[in-house]
């Protein structure tokens, strides 16, 4: 059997995340025109693999077989493995861990990561019934249980179980949108959002408030992974992939079990902790899946940050901010910047490249970073998906 190679990330670039006037081509365009930019000893032909994250192009976009689409778009030629990853809201992540294996058994050497997602098209209603899709579309989907009411009933049960109150789902939005305002790549880039102006907001799902829930956004970004012996000629702080864990228990809401305790991110956890020979005390920053406020709460208590119960107490002590426990967050969440489906998990790990090579602005760069973790979700939280990246000694 082959020996596992070593696997680094080696650069990315991120385009402008929002309601965007650019098609899902353009996006895939502007994002490698970044991604070039952003890594000055990238050639195209040195490129041998790309992976695409994408969700729901078919839908959004109306456009299937999106990877040579997205590869002709980005200049490049991949002539060793060239493919899409479908994971929902993790399709992005997906595409690095596909990149990450190819990498590590030899089949590629150079390989890019991307995701793209345009999702703000003309009507809306039809926006939203594609997003019904990611759900079991015959029962859950088409009963109303798509992702607002959901995490709605799952914020419900963990204030009835623990006393989660509307203030610590408050506290988890306005930390992650400050850290937006460092982020022009944001979203919400120069807009506000305190608590008291986040308890005016509309009831979407109650309790959940408008300020509770990442938006449907357009967006892109990308990454480059190589093998160990690849990485000196693009730059000398690599994030190397340690860990890994991925995990499905259920489908159709009637087998979620507890809405509380998110089983199969804690199997993901274990799996990915144990592979990077680390714990959760070891970690210096987290990119946690904030699709909605409660989200990051009960994500606190399954990577094992604090007990259960204890998520709410733990956002509105400050100990997932600068200064506390675990920074979480620091681009701004998918509160903070949106959620375009496959884009969000490459984003993410750009931010960890770039914490771990001591790059990030001012504002939000976590002194000494060392070890960081991107977390996603998808679906109803059925699945769940971690990787573990070190910095450069």
């Amino acid at each position: 059997m082959t020996e596992r190679r070593e696997v680094a990330i080696v650069g990315g670039a991120t385009v402008k995340f929002g309601v965007r006037d650019s098609t899902w081509a353009e996006l895939a365009q502007e994002v490698g025109g970044a991604l070039f930019h952003a890594v000055p000893s990238l050639r195209s032909e040195s490129v041998d693999s790309l992976f695409v994250g994408a969700a729901e192009p078919e839908r959004f976009a109306f456009q299937s077989h999106v990877a040579p689409l997205a590869a002709e778009q980005m200049g490049l030629t991949p002539h060793k493995v060239v493919q899409r990853t479908e994971l929902a809201c993790a399709s992005g992540q997906s595409a690095i861990r596909s990149a990450y294996a190819a990498i590590a058994s030899g089949l590629s050497d150079v390989a890019v990561a991307v995701g793209v997602e345009k999702m703000n098209i003309p009507s809306m209603a039809e926006a939203n019934t594609s997003m019904a899709c990611v759900m079991d579309r015959p029962w859950d989907g088409a009963h109303g249980a798509t992702a607002p009411p959901f995490f709605a009933m799952v914020a419900q049960r963990h204030m009835l179980e623990f006393g989660t109150t509307e203030d610590a789902l408050a506290a988890v939005s306005e930390k992650n949108h400050r850290f937006a305002n460092s982020n022009p790549h944001a979203q919400f880039y120069e807009k506000t959002f305190d608590r008291a102006k986040l308890a005016r907001m509309p009831l979407i799902a109650p309790p959940l408030r408008l300020g509770d829930c990442s938006s449907m956004t357009d967006g892109a970004a990308a990454v480059v992974l190589t093998s160990a012996d690849r990485v000196a000629p693009f730059t000398d702080t690599p994030a190397w992939v340690r860990g890994s864990g991925q995990s499905s228990d259920f489908h159709n809401l009637a087998n979620a079990g507890s809405l509380t305790d998110w089983v199969g991110m804690r199997h993901a956890a274990r799996e990915a902790f144990a592979s990077a020979g680390i714990g959760p005390k070891d970690l210096d920053l987290a990119e946690l899946h904030d699709c909605f406020s409660i989200s990051e709460i009960v994500e606190y208590e399954a990577l094992g940050l604090c007990a259960s119960g204890e998520g709410g107490r733990f956002a509105l002590e400050g100990r997932s901010d600068r200064g506390g426990d675990l920074v979480v967050n620091t681009r701004g969440g998918l509160l903070g910047c949106g959620h375009p489906l496959g884009a969000t998990g490459v984003a993410q790990a750009v931010e960890v490249f770039d914490q771990l090579a001591g790059r990030a602005p001012a504002a939000r760069q976590v002194p000494d970073a060392h070890w960081a973790l991107v977390h996603n979700l998808s679906g109803s939280a059925n699945v769940h998906s971690i990787m573990i990246y070190e910095g450069a000694a």
